[in-house]
């Protein structure tokens, strides 16, 4: 196989790339130079939001692109025109934040969404990923797959959620811990996603899935019990009660990543219906092991881990953290 992966250094992007090496595919990576893609990948250059910035893809043919865009749907739009007739199937890296909100529990595919153009400009995260869906499906029709992620975790994670975890672990003592411990959570092992999205383009699917682990594949309890252990079980957790939580005005998600309370907002993020994805060989790893893989990696990195310019690094301030907790 012959991928084109659009963007390929950085977390989802990576390890698509990573898993397709690893499967002997040929691999090309095309982004904007700013790090470097694994070894073995060919590059392209370029600037999709840039005139002329696909320039480096006026030639060549691949069985497969994989596209994890999240700005303006035209950057879509523009790649998928400009590869269809000399590409076999385009894989748009989505979201499930495409539903309208609220979403009941089970909420399958055919949801109701939220409006999207694949001639729109930036606008909001939801709107430019549905406008990034259609603009695959106006260009390949059938041969578009659309991987609707709801959370992504694992190494070479970008967005700070469970890295801040895992070192607020590591410095020990009493641990905020949101409760409930048994809370479900919903989410997805970037490899998992990786192995998936291949195999389903492979197999030739298209259409949209939604790609998350079933509906209590883990819970709080167990993730943050997989972060003391794995950093050296120096980790106090405290577990708390959500109201004394939102009482004292922690952020949900932001401050304490990951953490949403039971509610309408817990429904719409971790109740996703895997039906279609699971029938479509969807696997999913156990919590403890993305856990200790995304703990390995980040001590590579001497526990600093690379951090969006688009998005505001998460997690609870120390001193508030131990105002909470009486200390």
């Amino acid at each position: 196989m012959k991928l084109l992966m659009l963007g390929g250094t950085e977390f989802v992007g990576r390890a698509v790339t990573e898993e397709a090496l690893d499967r002997g595919w040929e691999v090309t990576v095309f982004h904007r130079g700013h790090h470097a893609p694994p070894p073995g990948a060919s590059a392209l250059h370029g600037d999709r939001t840039a005139p002329g910035g696909l320039d480096a893809l006026a030639a060549g043919e691949w069985d497969l692109v994989v596209d994890t865009w999240g700005g303006a749907p035209t950057a879509v739009r523009d790649s998928a025109r400009l590869l269809r007739a000399r590409a076999g199937r385009y894989a748009y890296i989505s979201s499930r934040s495409v539903y309208t909100y609220p979403a009941p529990t089970g909420l399958g595919e055919d949801g109701p969404l939220v409006e999207g153009s694949p001639d729109s400009a930036a606008t909001a995260y939801a709107e430019d990923k549905r406008g990034g869906e259609l603009a695959a499906l106006d260009a390949f029709g059938d041969r578009a797959l659309l991987v609707r992620a709801g959370l992504i975790l694992g190494p070479y994670e970008n967005v700070g959620r469970l890295p801040w975890w895992l070192n607020r672990a590591a410095r020990g003592g009493p641990v905020l811990a949101p409760g409930p411990r048994e809370l479900p959570l919903q989410y997805i092992d970037v490899r998992d996603l990786a192995r998936w999205t291949l195999d389903a383009a492979e197999a030739g699917l298209g259409g949209p899935y939604n790609l998350v682990s079933p509906a209590g594949h883990a819970t709080m309890g167990a993730l943050l019990g997989a972060c003391a252990a794995v950093t050296g079980g120096r980790a106090e957790l405290r577990w708390t009660e959500p109201a004394l939580i939102i009482e004292a005005g922690v952020e949900p998600w932001t401050e304490l990543p990951v953490w949403l309370p039971e509610g309408e907002l817990h429904d719409y993020m971790f109740g996703g219906d895997v039906t279609r994805a699971l029938e479509a060989g969807l696997k999913c790893r156990p919590v403890e092991e993305t856990v200790a893989d995304t703990w390995a990696w980040l001590r590579t990195l001497g526990g600093q881990a690379p951090q969006r310019s688009d998005r505001p690094a998460p997690g609870l301030d120390a001193e508030r953290e131990a105002a909470l907790l009486g200390l």
